[in-house]
């Protein structure tokens, strides 16, 4: 089984930047996909991002690409998500999941961390 912990969070200006870090623990297999999904009060959870644990894969939901950039530390089993240029439309609980392959529905997910509440204020 992994586990994995989200961290990062915060309340922030419209325009600024957070960091959000996804650290996994137990077996991490080299095959699986990483992912970033928000949701925000009264949504359904949406995709954000996903990379792989090796290789040059990355995906963007198109209201992120330009602004968010993922990236991973496999030597740590972490995953990044730096967000810049944040909107107020930007304000939810973000999750980090694993998946067994590239996936953009939450339904194809395995496992999933508590999640980080972001707020851009505007």
């Amino acid at each position: 089984q992994v586990q994995l912990v989200e961290s990062g969070g915060g309340l922030v200006q419209a325009g600024g930047s957070l960091r959000l870090s996804c650290a996994a623990s137990g077996r991490t297999f080299s095959s699986y996909f990483m992912g970033w999904f928000r949701q925000a009060p009264g949504k359904e959870r949406e995709f954000v991002a996903a990379i792989r644990w090796s290789g040059a894969g990355v995906y963007y939901a198109s209201s992120v690409k330009g602004r968010f950039t993922i990236s991973r530390d496999n030597t740590r089993n972490t995953v990044y998500l730096q967000m810049n240029s944040l909107k107020p439309e930007d304000t939810a609980v973000y999750y980090c999941a694993a998946a067994l392959a590239v996936a953009m529905s939450p339904d194809q997910y395995d496992y999933w961390g508590q999640g980080t509440q972001v707020t851009v204020s505007s």
